[in-house]
């Protein structure tokens, strides 16, 4: 999975734009948010992003 395969298939399926931006800061091994701004669609993103994964994108797809 490359950086760029992972955005464009998030934004394709819809997912929350929390998940995307910890996603993306986990893949790119930036520090994570301050405490009182990390939501648990940002926590879940940046853990996936710092693996690489992608099998988690639909657990945060919003529903339209």
């Amino acid at each position: 999975m490359t950086y760029y395969e992972g955005v464009k298939k998030m934004e394709e399926l819809g997912v929350n734009d929390n998940y995307i931006q910890g996603w993306v800061a986990g893949f790119l091994c930036n520090p994570e948010l301050e405490e009182q701004r990390i939501t648990d669609d940002y926590e879940s993103g940046y853990s996936d992003g710092k693996e690489k994964i992608d099998s988690n994108f639909s657990n945060f797809i919003i529903a339209k």
